[in-house]
């Protein structure tokens, strides 16, 4: 089993998603996400703007966004958002305790501005959320440019070696 069956599962459960739900959208995430990338997080969403549009569902990855979209009347599933973490910008994420829910805003690389509205049972929830997109989105940013463990420094220049005459005794 790879590293993306093992943790889909898990944080779909964790999640409250039906075993059904999950197992109807992982074809769909498989197709997008990479065998060997850990799932942070399957959360159902909705879109703010514009909600009769249908159910989402929301898999965050340590590289990927990935949301879906699940049709109301004919229950399809269509693709609707698939991007690297890093293809996107200006992500802002705003945690409401007193609503139970977390809204979260990025710009793809298209332009377009995706905002997603994730909803909670519990206050402490959006707390564990918050903490999630920091480190997903704030460490991203911080290890966008290479880290550097080590480094070997150039050997110096050769220094010109003067003689001093010595004194005759």
């Amino acid at each position: 089993m790879d590293v993306f069956s093992r943790t889909f599962l898990p944080a779909a459960a964790e999640a409250g998603l039906a075993v059904q739900t999950a197992s109807r959208h992982m074809p769909v995430f498989r197709r997008c996400v990479g065998s060997g990338d850990a799932t942070i997080l399957v959360t159902r969403c909705s879109r703010p703007d514009r909600p009769v549009n249908g159910d989402y569902l929301l898999l965050l990855t340590h590289r990927r966004l990935v949301v879906t979209r699940q049709t109301r009347v004919l229950h399809r599933l269509r693709l609707h958002l698939n991007t690297e973490l890093r293809e996107l910008s200006h992500v802002t994420w705003s945690p409401d305790p007193r609503l139970h829910c977390v809204e979260l805003a990025a710009t793809a690389i298209d332009g377009i501005r995706e905002r997603f509205l994730i909803r909670t049972q519990y206050p402490k929830q959006v707390w564990q959320l918050d903490a999630l997109f920091n480190h997903a989105f704030r460490t991203r940013v911080r290890s966008a440019q290479p880290r550097i463990v080590a480094t070997v420094a150039e050997a110096p220049a050769p220094q010109p070696v003067t003689l001093q005459p010595v004194a005759a005794r």
